[in-house]
């Protein structure tokens, strides 16, 4: 069983439940589809789980929709969700996933564990403009490209929870070469060398 203790904060039996059947359905779907790598799925309590529930931890609103891009196997996304469901009720997460046997996976994670989360499968750049008040990704695309496709998907007063590797500081100066924006870096509960980036007031220069 994933347990509040495993996340760091409190949370239900049934919130734990939802978790502990999601990593089951992974590790059955990972031989198959390659979900995450293989080298660390004995590891993925810690690995992916607590990794993605950092960013429920952060995130500062309490309703409107949040937007996941690139989820792979719903990696940070799904794990918001469930976590959402108890937490703010109120908060609707979309997953955009253009690799439809990902996205297939995603859809039986979300019907087996009982969540109201869509998933489109379609490609980020492609899919309607979705007026989010968060945007996550996680090991998706260089920062200043992450922007291009957090600004598609952003409401105006929206922010960005992007999850980064050591290189983070040398991304955000690239970026900045062709973006303004607030940025708030937070250093990673699973990887010191890590960041979840809080960015918002994005423009374009």
């Amino acid at each position: 069983m994933i347990s509040s203790e495993m996340l760091g904060y409190a949370v239900s039996r049934e919130t734990s439940e939802r978790l502990t059947l999601y990593l089951a359905l992974l590790e059955k779907w990972n031989p198959r589809i390659n979900l995450v790598a293989r080298s660390t799925i004995k590891d993925a309590v810690q690995r992916h789980f607590i990794d993605s529930a950092q960013l429920s931890a952060l995130d500062k609103a309490q309703s409107g929709p949040w937007v996941d891009l690139g989820s792979g196997g719903g990696f940070p996304g799904l794990v918001v969700a469930i976590l959402k469901t108890e937490l703010a009720p109120d908060r609707r997460v979309t997953l955009i996933e253009s690799d439809t046997r990902k996205a297939t996976f995603l859809r039986t994670v979300i019907r087996q564990t009982d969540l109201t989360t869509r998933v489109l499968s379609e490609r980020i750049e492609k899919a309607s403009p979705q007026n989010a008040v968060t945007v996550s990704a996680r090991a998706l695309a260089p920062l200043t490209k992450l922007l291009d496709f957090a600004a598609r998907h952003l409401s105006p007063q929206g922010s960005a929870l992007l999850m980064k590797g050591e290189n983070w500081g040398k991304e955000v100066e690239d970026a900045r070469a062709q973006w303004q924006f607030s940025c708030t870096p937070h250093t990673s509960k699973t990887n010191p060398n890590a960041v979840v980036l809080e960015i918002g007031d994005l423009v374009h220069v």
